[in-house]
């Protein structure tokens, strides 16, 4: 690792002088509760508000960002880590302009990359920057070791849950499981299917209780996304639901968020190259 280590020193050299990148996980504790969908129609939305943005598809295991917007990569990060194909090769254009770095079902784990492979991906990072603002890192559902380090290496994780008991609870198993591996991560709920206003602040309430009580990290109230059949609609067509429905309540509530975003400074910002030898180091911890 340590020839990794000065091989990100000196690409991050080279790009000395560039702005930093806001990088964000989003994630859940369960699956099903629409995480990737937010994904998609988040980066929709900023694109829209003149920030370019970046999906990185990092569910390892059953990528599907791709299937959710009709989209048919013909390469994924199997061939930017094994030195096939550049990041610039891989990465295909969604809806709105967003570009994707599609990933492949039954991909294998960080964890099991050897020292060529993990050059492959610092490197391929790190030569991508194209004045890139945000940096989406749509992880798997869960606590496995591949979705903590993709959090650890962002740096900051929306953690999706919706109104069901049992996403309330594995949201706050999630929490409790990356306050153990950092301190640094910076934490946001999303409260997604909310049946109105008052459920969601509830249910946001309810939570950062929770949290306040048995927990030491700090959860912030990023917002929520009311229940709409317009969503339903958008993926049974393999569609944007901000796009193809602009004024139905799912998508007031996205680009309410995406300009809260916007209108936040973060002080996690960072160049790709410090993301992608982060993800590399805590892999082989």
């Amino acid at each position: 690792m340590n020839d990794q280590a000065s091989q990100l020193r000196h690409l991050a050299t080279r790009k000395r002088g560039r702005k930093g990148i806001r990088i964000i996980a989003v994630s859940s504790g369960k699956g099903g509760v629409g995480k990737t969908n937010i994904c998609a129609n988040l980066a929709v939305a900023l694109t829209q508000m003149n920030k370019k943005t970046v999906i990185v598809d990092a569910d390892m295991g059953l990528a599907n960002i791709d299937v959710l917007l009709r989209l048919h990569p013909k390469f994924n990060l199997e061939h930017l880590i094994n030195g096939e194909k550049s990041i610039k090769e891989i990465i295909i254009e969604g809806p709105a302009g967003i570009k994707i770095v599609p990933s492949a079902s039954g991909n294998q784990s960080l964890t099991e990359l050897d020292s060529e492979q993990r050059s492959k991906f610092i490197q391929g990072f790190a030569e991508f920057e194209d004045n890139v603002d945000f940096l989406l890192i749509d992880t798997a559902a869960g606590i496995s070791k591949n979705v903590t380090d993709f959090i650890v290496a962002a740096g900051e994780v929306i953690v999706v849950a919706t109104p069901e008991p049992t996403s309330f609870t594995d949201a706050y198993a999630l929490i409790k499981t990356m306050e153990h591996i950092s301190k640094k991560v910076k934490f946001s709920l999303l409260v997604n299917m909310a049946e109105s206003v008052e459920q969601a602040q509830q249910i946001e309430e309810k939570f950062i209780l929770v949290t306040e009580r048995f927990l030491t990290v700090k959860v912030e109230k990023l917002g929520f996304i009311l229940k709409d059949p317009a969503v339903t609609n958008a993926v049974r067509k393999q569609v944007s639901f901000v796009l193809n429905n602009t004024k139905c309540k799912a998508s007031t509530c996205i680009k309410v968020l995406a300009n809260k975003l916007c209108n936040y400074c973060s002080s996690n910002n960072k160049t790709l190259a410090d993301f992608a030898g982060q993800i590399m180091e805590i892999t082989q911890e």
